[in-house]
């Protein structure tokens, strides 16, 4: 993204003066004006041109445009090459000039938003575009702040207070709270704020989300400005009706634009490939020039000397060197069509294609929100199918961020636990109808439980528990709304504590309202008032929270919730009994990925209390180390407390999340989650979605503070890991420097481990001198989950395994956070969710749910790759199967730069004969339906490994295109050499022998792309055999009597083509060229299938197969029983499913299938080049190893 404004130096500190436009604009300051838009009018042809051209195909044609028009050199007429050249730069202009326009679009839509800007004393609306830095902007509750950074002048809350939400920011959707200075709290009306002239000098633009550090200089005061009192872009107002801001930094400098990096310009290794491959072509050619140049200059010395009375040379030609010098020019104008001109645009036309699949598909459509899945770019679409590394945010992204109250431990008994009939634990699909909650008119008719004996301990009045839901409405920071009657919102700092608030009320105690000395309780109908004497709050340290309340009756009591690790020591002894069977249900809930919180309670006496309170508030007021003091106080009070029981919430993920992490793993895929959440909450989520199991060798945590504590806790997990790795290498050594491609034998480890690493450890980890650690360590582990980044680390991490791993990285995440990841990586892919479209915006794919993931990887990304690496590996064979048959000719017309073709069929060649068969390949083709793909993940791994596409596929294709351009001249050529009329006349002539060698040409490679395709549709059919028509249609055209008379100078072989195919002997010839040309590619296709199937030759076999045994089943059943198996993926969502798949029994063939199938090795040839990688002599502990067993039974 850019701005407007031109660029300037960088800033040493900043300077804002409130309501003075003219003094803040003469330093240059950023403004909030968006342009992405390349082009306008004016500019677009003479700029987009200049682009194109520096394409290095389209600049060669160019080239090759130019020698055409000098007579000297041209052998083919200019619009050869001007045609197809007009061509390919007309679509790309149509396609950039659409691109520009939608960026146009977008630029204005959010230029114009409108915003409340204080201006000469009164509120205007202002474009977003004219909001300048030291503006005074208004801000209405539930309103983002997208258009700057702000420094809080005051609110509609007491004491300036105001509430936000930085789910955008940092990943967490608690409320943080923000206050205005005393100062500038008091400006609450517009009058007063247009009188407001301070002036801020605060630090320059950064990207550090949690540090602000500036001075305000107002009537002859400074008052220390911090990050408490700033509202940064990304972040929503809530529970605040109004407040004021000062505009600090504006768009770019924001710190929000300060995080998301710069805007990469992505490309797919196939794009470098085609373009290194063109450039070994264009070698190629300068050296077939060179060969037919020499050739040139010693037949005109050696024989054509001897011609010179009736073949004199062109006039300026006075040597047989320069009339090969000449000639190696016009060859090189002739064998031009080796480099190709179409491939580009060919190239464009197809991910565009898949682009709309994407687009399209429905089974990617969320009808909840009413979004579709959407490619935003056309560019990447084939390297969706070489993903290796995908990195996760984690809330909203694998998280719905709704949490659930779903279990509980109150006094010793465990409630939540679902039974039938008998009395066993309920399955998911067996639960019964949830807890009546009718009885309470309060509740919350969106709150379900399952287990109706915590209500009934409730009715029966248990003390326990009624003190168990008295805590858990008392002992929070909600804040209560009641739009109407009876009708309660509940505003929470965080999902957890609203999800337990609003247990309590539909159990009959509800949190009713608040002030900041009281907080009033309806328990079962009856509204109680406690008094609030204190609230404890928590931290990342304590890990708990306490409230002291004074109930009606006069007594005192603490009431405390907090992480189990905390709270269980600070008990009093005679809870020893109830704390082991409490924690035997804590580690059962935390078994089941639910986060959990333990509760605790303590009665004060009067008079300790008044003694307590006193020391605190002398610790409130101290000078110096404040915080430390109250820590103290804090803790001394929260000892020796009763054990209430124990809190189990889920954080609901989003549907389909273990069962697509699950499959991913399977296609090799490694998931990397980076959050802002804390440690905790992040590794609860990893065993939730089955990252993280308890079957793991071990989960290694780092959470070192200095460089010295983190290498250490390195370096123990990789000896751990290595000690594995040593047992199952035989005392492979590991003493192996990293290559380019980072190899490890840590890779082939036995086991399975995970890592947990903290945002201050990862940022001493990423260090220069500890990165390359770091990676090994964490590409050794199955799982990796990064807690507590910053945005910046999030790209830093994708950035460093593109560094040394050279795989493909994919990035997904749905808040702003994560925009910088995401423009890292090779792949972005943006959640529509409810963090705002940021994500979305800097995203190359976006859709609503990360179920989706798993489609657009395994089916349209492997799809993608197969389609466009059958596409290439074809255009490279036609191509040179067509140019190379010039070459051959040169030795036989004495290297005269003579074409075999007439120059209309050099032009239509490329353009209509061989373009759309092609096309509908590399847009419809699929080898194995989407249901397989998804069936059987293995699939995947040849796009990872870069198999069907690369320098030794480009050679195969070469040396078959020059194999059929030898056999499409010389047979021919033998043919012609004795072959007679019908009459008896010579057959042999020169438009004879082109008509019969590009026929010859056209029909060789139809029937080749023929056996190419896969997947038949109506339209390759209508392609292929249409491009034959129209060949047949255009030569008798071209040789009929009415194009003579029109152009007599240019069509002057009047019934040359009819004559030609009108004798035995050119078809026989014809058919004899096509027979030798193509058996050997089908022997050798039918042999590698027979003795070394690929995996989707074998899954292609197996399909069949089941189909006939379906057929003969269906023959034998009686009609009365009329029914269908189910496909096995219908229960691929059970526990187990990896398990089973990687064992390879669920690729069970037929009895039949397996006499054809069994004994043959069908995924040797995958799991060989996975050796590669690994160390040597890992493959029995390699998790790939077992894929060479896949068909065992």
């Amino acid at each position: 993204m850019e701005r407007c404004a031109a660029r300037r130096a960088p800033e040493e500190e900043r300077r804002v003066r409130a309501n003075a436009r003219e003094y803040n604009e003469k330093f240059q300051y950023a403004s909030n004006c968006i342009k992405t838009s390349k082009y306008n009018i004016v500019t677009f042809l003479p700029v987009n041109l200049f682009e194109q051209f520096q394409e290095v195909a389209n600049t060669y044609f160019l080239f090759l445009l130019i020698l055409q028009l000098i007579p000297q050199i041209s052998s083919l007429s200019w619009f050869t090459t001007i045609v197809p050249l007009v061509l390919v730069l007309t679509i790309t202009a149509v396609k950039d000039a659409t691109d520009d326009y939608f960026r146009h679009k977008s630029d204005n839509q959010v230029n114009n938003r409108q915003s409340q800007v204080l201006i000469g004393g009164v509120l205007r609306q202002e474009q977003w575009m004219n909001v300048r830095v030291g503006d005074i902007i208004k801000l209405e509750n539930n309103q983002f702040v997208a258009q700057a950074d702000l420094l809080l002048l005051s609110s509609s809350e007491p004491h300036g207070l105001c509430y936000i939400e930085t789910a955008e920011l940092d990943g967490e959707t608690n409320m943080k709270v923000r206050q205005a200075i005393p100062v500038t709290a008091e400006l609450g009306d517009t009058s007063k704020l247009a009188r407001f002239d301070g002036e801020v000098i605060c630090e320059p633009p950064n990207n550090k989300l949690d540090k602000f550090g500036g001075t305000l200089y107002w009537k002859e005061n400074k008052y220390p400005l911090s990050n408490q009192n700033m509202l940064l872009r990304g972040c929503v107002l809530r529970n605040t009706e109004w407040c004021f801001g000062l505009v600090i930094f504006a768009g770019p400098d924001t710190k929000l634009m300060q995080n998301s990096g710069r805007t990469k310009f992505k490309r797919t290794s196939i794009d470098r490939l085609m373009n290194t491959l063109v450039l070994w072509i264009f070698g190629f050619l300068v050296c077939m020039g060179v060969i037919l140049a020499i050739g040139n200059a010693i037949w005109e010395h050696e024989v054509g000397i001897c011609f010179q009375i009736y073949l004199p040379w062109d006039e300026g030609v006075h040597s047989a060197f320069f009339s090969g010098f000449l000639s190696f020019w016009s060859y090189i104008i002739i064998l031009n069509t080796v480099v190709p001109i179409s491939l580009y645009v060919s190239v464009e036309v197809i991910r565009l294609g898949h682009s709309y699949f994407i687009n399209w598909d429905k089974k990617m459509y969320c009808a909840k929100r009413q979004t579709p899945a959407e490619a935003r770019t056309t560019t990447l679409n084939e390297e969706l199918g070489q993903v290796e590394y995908i990195f996760s945010d984690k809330t909203g992204t694998l998280t719905q961020n709704i949490m659930v109250f779903s279990k509980c431990s109150v006094n010793g008994h465990s409630y939540g636990d679902v039974q039938d009939m008998l009395g066993h634990k309920a399955e998911l699909g067996e639960r019964p109808e949830p807890v009546n909650f009718s009885f309470n008119p309060l509740a919350d008719p969106r709150f379900q439980f399952w287990d109706p004996s915590l209500l009934e301990a409730v009715k029966l009045g248990d003390l326990h528990v009624h003190e168990f839901f008295r805590l858990l409405s008392l002992c929070h920071t909600v804040m209560s709304e009641e739009k109407s009657e009876g009708e309660l919102l509940y505003k929470a700092q965080s999902p957890d504590e609203g999800a337990l608030v609003t247990a309590a009320r539909n159990f009959g105690f509800v949190f009713r309202s608040r002030t900041p000395k009281t907080i009033t309780v309806h328990e079962l109908g009856q509204a109680i008032t406690y008094q609030l004497l204190a609230i404890l709050d928590f931290n990342n340290i304590r890990k708990r929270m306490s409230v002291i309340v004074r109930s009606p009756e006069g007594k005192i009591r603490l009431y405390c919730k907090g992480a189990d690790t905390i709270l269980l020591e600070r008990l009093h002894p005679v809870n020893q009994d109830l704390t082991s069977i409490t924690t035997d249900h804590l580690n059962e809930y935390a078994g089941e990925g639910l986060r959990t919180l333990v509760l605790a309670y303590k009665d004060l006496e009067e008079s300790y209390y008044k003694d307590w309170s006193e020391r605190l508030h002398r610790a409130g007021s101290a000078p110096e180390a404040r915080e430390d003091h109250l820590a103290r106080l804090y803790d001394e009070v929260e000892h020796d407390m009763m054990l209430l029981g124990a809190t189990a919430i889920e954080d609901k993920l989003q549907q389909g999340v273990p069962e697509t992490i699950a499959i991913l793993t399977l296609a090799n895929i490694k998931i990397w989650v980076l959050t802002g959440d804390k440690q905790e909450t992040a590794v609860n989520i990893g065993y939730s979605c089955k990252m993280l199991t308890d079957d793991m060798t071990e989960v290694f945590v780092v959470t070192g503070h200095t460089v010295l504590e983190v290498r250490e806790e390195l370096r123990k997990a990789r000896e751990k890991m290595m000690d594995a790795s040593r047992s199952v290498c035989n005392g492979f050594s590991y003493q192996e420097k990293l290559s380019t491609k980072l190899t490890s034998v840590l890779e082939a480890i036995a086991g399975e481990y995970a890592l947990v690493i903290n945002g201050h450890s990862l940022a001493h980890a990423l260090e220069a001198d500890m990165e390359v650690e770091f990676l090994e360590t964490a590409c050794a582990c199955k799982a990796v989950i990064c807690c507590r980044v910053t945005p910046l680390q999030k790209a830093q991490v994708v950035e460093l395994v593109k560094k040394y791993k050279k795989a493909v990285t994919l990035a997904i995440g749905d808040g702003a956070n994560d925009v910088s990841m995401i423009k890292t990586a090779h792949i972005g892919v943006g959640i529509s969710g409810q963090e705002g479209i940021q994500a979305v915006l800097a995203s190359d794919y976006s859709f609503s749910q990360f179920k989706f993931l798993q489609r657009l990887l395994l089916v349209h990304g492997r799809w993608s790759y197969l389609r466009m690496c059958k596409f290439l590996c074809y255009f490279f064979y036609k191509n040179f199967a067509f140019t190379m048959v010039h070459f051959w000719f040169g030795f036989f017309c004495g290297f005269s730069a003579q074409t075999v073709y007439d120059q209309y069929f050099i032009t239509l060649y490329n353009i209509v004969y061989t373009s759309l068969p092609v096309l509908a390949m590399g847009v419809f083709d699929q080898d194995v339906p989407e249901q397989r793909s998804m069936e059987y993940p293995k699939l995947y791994e040849p796009g990872q490994l870069n198999l069907l596409f690369n320098k030794r596929e480009f050679f195969i294709c070469i040396a078959q295109g020059i194999y059929t351009s030898v056999l499409m001249f010389f047979i021919p050529y033998g043919v012609f050499a004795d072959a007679t009329r019908d009459d008896g006349a010579q057959l042999a002539d020169y438009q004879s022998f082109a008509v019969t060698v590009a026929t010859s040409l056209v029909i060789v490679v139809s029937v080749q792309i023929g056996l190419d395709t896969g997947f038949w549709t109506a339209i390759n059919h209508f392609f292929i055999w249409g491009s034959l028509a129209a060949y047949f249609a255009i030569l008798f055209t071209m040789h009929s009597d009415g194009l003579f008379r029109v152009f007599p100078n240019q069509f002057r072989f009047v019934g040359n083509a009819q004559n030609t195919l009108a004798q035995p002997t050119v078809w026989l010839t014809i058919a004899l060229t096509t027979v030798v040309c193509i058996m050997p590619v089908v022997a050798f296709r039918f042999l590698k299938l027979d003795l070394k199937p690929e995996l989707s030759d074998t899954v292609r076999y197996t399909q069949l197969v089941r189909k006939k045994q379906k057929t003969q089943h269906r023959c034998m059943r009686r009609a009365g029983h009329v029914g269908s198996r189910r496909s096995g993926y219908a229960f691929s969502h059970q526990e187990g499913f990896g398990e089973l798949i990687m064992s390879g029994k669920n690729m069970r063939l037929s009895s039949l299938a397996l006499s054809s199938f069994a004994p043959r090795p069908s995924t040797s040839w995958i799991e060989t080049l996975r050796k590669k990688k690994g160390c040597e002599g890992s493959s029995a502990g390699s998790p790939s190893g077992a894929a060479s067993k896949t068909l065992k039974v």
